[in-house]
């Protein structure tokens, strides 16, 4: 999955900031079936990492039956969050 094309699918720009609130949620809503309908846990990944990169992903147990998958979404929280923190 490209990054960019997922953007434009999604919400129809690759430039999130150019969104209306209402367009942002309406992406977020079709990000949100899609995970739901996804059967390859690959994609699934892919679809969940994106959610919680924008802050609306749904909860672990939610997303993932499997604890190893599970256990790679929470890995990829930690790595995520080390790259957001700010240096002190």
């Amino acid at each position: 999955m490209n990054f960019d094309d997922q953007m434009r699918r999604y919400f129809g720009s690759d430039d999130l900031a150019a969104l209306s609130p209402a367009e942002l949620a309406a992406g977020k809503e079709r990000l949100a079936v899609d995970l739901g309908l996804e059967k390859d846990s690959g994609r699934r990944f892919a679809l969940w990492a994106l959610m919680h990169i924008l802050g609306c992903a749904p909860d672990l147990d939610v997303a993932f039956k499997d604890p190893g998958e599970q256990n790679a979404a929470r890995d990829f929280m930690d790595l995520f969050a080390s790259l957001n923190a700010r240096p002190e």
